[in-house]
């Protein structure tokens, strides 16, 4: 089964914490002391490997200064202003494009269909690749919209405006929820020029309800669960969900036990979550939709979170197939669970590069 994770935060954890997500997960974790910013790794090459992973979006991801340390984080790998969002991006493109330039690591940095292609046909041959799409968690490394032709060069595939509020869009975390603002509108238009995918998860619901509106692009939320099961804003109504079905666009189930369980906190039990909360949160977007094929998986492994914060019966992304054993107690169809897994991401990523 090829399976997709559409949420990695893969050069993030590599600068700033030399993680080097070729080495075997045990020999990562052995070379770390125990940090409450980033957990227990979970993510690491031989890891997906032995799931069936064979493609990620690899994020580009930069907070800013003041809300890193409002989680509890340190400066190191913050923004204070667009030059230095800038530069924290580009580091992180650049080592995409180094770490995929390297034969020997079996890796393929995707941006068209027939890196797609690629990726899908070496998975019968002796040394299966791993495609990594790039992807932007929050817009303000670009520094002014026009400026985005010059990622897309390097790249870069799918852009979300939000994490935190940026100047282009209001994100869920906060209570500013201005929506998008005039340069925002301004970046949907050149995203959609140029065929960039947008990323809904991190937006104020008012934001996203006016992108949705304005972009005439492909959508998605990468890492996103259903708000009717676990409330905040940081989840998706039942409103989004629609629109997104409405646009063909996909939903990844992000795997943190805070946004799979109602009232779960940081520091709780990973125990009281199980893959029955993931399920459930699949199974409310399939119902509502009436369908299961806009669901997918974006697990956010080692964003901000370790194997404390995911399900208990789940020690690192290589655990990834038990979510379609989940599913087959359940009564999913076979089709069905190969979709879910995989196959959703590769139908939107082919509507996306041939519309």
């Amino acid at each position: 089964m090829f399976i997709v994770d559409a949420h990695l935060d893969i050069a993030y954890n590599a600068l700033k914490y030399g993680r080097d997500v070729r080495k075997p997960l045990a020999m990562i974790r052995a070379g770390e002391k125990r940090d409450k910013e980033r957990g227990t790794a979970t993510v690491a090459l031989p890891a997906m490997r032995q799931a069936g992973v064979g493609l990620v979006w690899g994020t580009i991801f930069v907070s800013p200064t003041e809300t890193a340390l409002k989680f509890g984080g340190n400066k190191r790998m913050t923004y204070s202003n667009a030059a230095e969002a800038h530069k924290l991006g580009m580091d992180q493109l650049d080592y995409y494009r180094r770490l995929t330039d390297d034969e020997t690591n079996d890796l393929r940095l995707v941006g068209s269909l027939s890196d797609l292609d690629a990726v899908l046909a070496s998975q019968a041959g002796e040394r299966p690749l791993i495609g990594i799409l790039p992807l932007m968690e929050g817009a303000d490394p670009i520094r002014e919209p026009e400026t985005l032709e010059m990622w897309v060069e390097m790249g870069l595939r799918a852009v979300g405006l939000a994490w935190d509020d940026t100047r282009y869009a209001s994100g869920a975390w906060r209570s500013s929820k201005h929506g998008l603002t005039t340069a925002g509108m301004e970046l949907l238009d050149v995203m959609a020029d140029l065929g960039v995918i947008l990323d809904l998860t991190h937006m104020s619901e008012k934001a996203t309800l006016e992108a949705l509106d304005h972009f005439e692009g492909s959508v998605a939320a990468t890492h996103s669960n259903a708000r009717a099961l676990v409330p905040g804003e940081r989840q998706l109504s039942d409103t989004q969900i629609q629109r997104l079905g409405e646009r063909n666009g996909m939903i990844g189930i992000v795997l943190y036990n805070r946004f799979l369980r109602a009232g779960h906190g940081k520091g709780d039990p990973k125990e009281l979550v199980t893959l029955e909360h993931v399920v459930a949160h699949i199974d409310h977007i399939c119902q509502l939709l009436g369908d299961a094929k806009h669901v997918g998986i974006g697990s956010d492994f080692d964003g901000g979170l370790g194997v404390e914060d995911i399900p208990a019966e789940m020690n690192s992304i290589a655990d990834l197939p038990l979510i379609a054993g989940k599913l087959r107690e359940y009564g999913y169809a076979e089709n069905d669970i190969v979709s879910i897994m995989g196959d959703n991401w590769l139908n939107f990523l082919r509507r996306a590069w041939t519309d």
